[in-house]
């Protein structure tokens, strides 16, 4: 059974999983429109995960004898200046949702709740994928500087993009 502070923390990350998968659908669209199709493809991607890891909490919180809900989500932004810019963006959104997921672990630990804190082990590993994946980008991104042969091929590049993280289990 979730103690009432442990479902409302969960909750909350309910709520920042859902606006994830919003952010990354706005940034598919800008993609979208900037012909950029294999990145848009990548975040339409990127945003389908997130609402699978919104569906996860919400499934889990469940199980667990609490009341998963469904929260008003604040809007995403539809604009993004640049691609660097975008993936600046999307990489300081994951290290802020890392942040959000480690104190869900703090506070599992401190309710004793080692059945949450074993549950959000997930999360963690995930979000070291995500960083990781999201810093490669960025180191691209910026190896391309403006060169429009560059970026033509990371685009076409991104759809096959793997980052291995150190924590991913084995193949």
């Amino acid at each position: 059974m979730l103690s009432e502070k442990m479902q409302s923390v969960l909750n909350k990350q309910i709520r920042i999983e859902a606006e994830s998968s919003q952010i990354y659908l706005a940034m598919a669209s800008w993609a979208e429109l900037q012909g950029l199709e294999g990145v848009s493809q990548f975040m339409y991607a990127q945003s389908d995960e997130e609402r699978m890891h919104m569906l996860k909490l919400f499934k889990y919180i469940n199980e667990r004898g609490g009341h998963a809900q469904v929260s008003e989500l604040n809007a995403p932004p539809l604009e993004f200046g640049s691609i660097k810019e975008m993936f600046e963006t999307l990489f300081k959104h994951e290290v802020f949702v890392s942040g959000t997921i480690n104190e869900l672990v703090h506070i599992a630990l401190e309710e004793k709740d080692y059945a949450t804190h074993n549950f959000l082990q997930w999360y963690v590993a995930e979000q070291i994928e995500e960083e990781a994946q999201a810093r490669t980008i960025l180191d691209k991104i910026n190896l391309i500087g403006n060169d429009k042969g560059g970026l033509y091929l990371f685009d076409s590049d991104i759809k096959q993009l793997t980052v291995v993280s150190s924590v991913a289990p084995p193949a």
